[in-house]
C-alpha cells in the first residue's frame, strides 16, 4: 500500500495495488506544472486509487486533449495525472508519497526535452 499527501495536508490518498511501472516525465506541460525537470509519477490501476481525506480540495484541469492534472486547490501541489484513452489507470505523483516510494523508475518519457542543467543529459 502507498500513501501521500499534498503540502498543506489537506488531501491525502492511498493506493492499495502495485505500482505498474514509474516514470520521470519530460514534456514541456509536465516542466511548466511541477516547476522541475520533469513530472515523476508512479502508474496504478484507478480502481487501486482513493482519496481518504479532502477529496473535496481536488480540483482537475484538462490539459490536453489526451490527458487532465489533478492538483489541491489550497497549495497547488500537483497530485494525478489521468489519461482520456486509459481511464482504467492513474498516474500518481511520486513526490507527494509519504513515506517516499522507493522503487525503480522504469520510464524516462520525452527525453529529449530534458534540460542542460539536469545531471547526466
Amino acid at each position: 500500500m502507498l500513501q501521500g499527501r499534498c503540502l498543506c495536508e489537506g488531501v491525502q490518498y492511498r493506493v492499495d495495488g502495485p505500482v505498474k511501472y514509474a516514470s520521470h516525465c519530460y514534456c514541456s506541460m509536465c516542466q511548466r506544472q511541477h516547476g522541475a525537470a520533469a513530472g515523476s509519477y508512479a502508474n496504478v490501476a484507478s480502481a487501486d486509487f482513493r482519496y481518504t481525506k479532502g477529496e473535496e480540495l481536488v480540483a482537475e484541469f484538462a490539459s490536453s486533449e489526451q490527458g487532465r492534472r489533478g492538483f489541491c486547490r489550497v497549495c497547488g501541489s500537483t497530485l494525478t495525472w489521468r489519461s482520456t484513452e486509459r481511464p482504467d489507470r492513474i498516474a500518481v505523483a511520486l513526490g507527494t508519497m509519504n513515506p517516499p516510494y522507493d522503487g525503480p523508475v522504469q520510464h524516462e518519457l520525452y527525453p529529449e526535452n530534458k534540460p542542460g542543467w539536469v545531471p547526466g543529459k
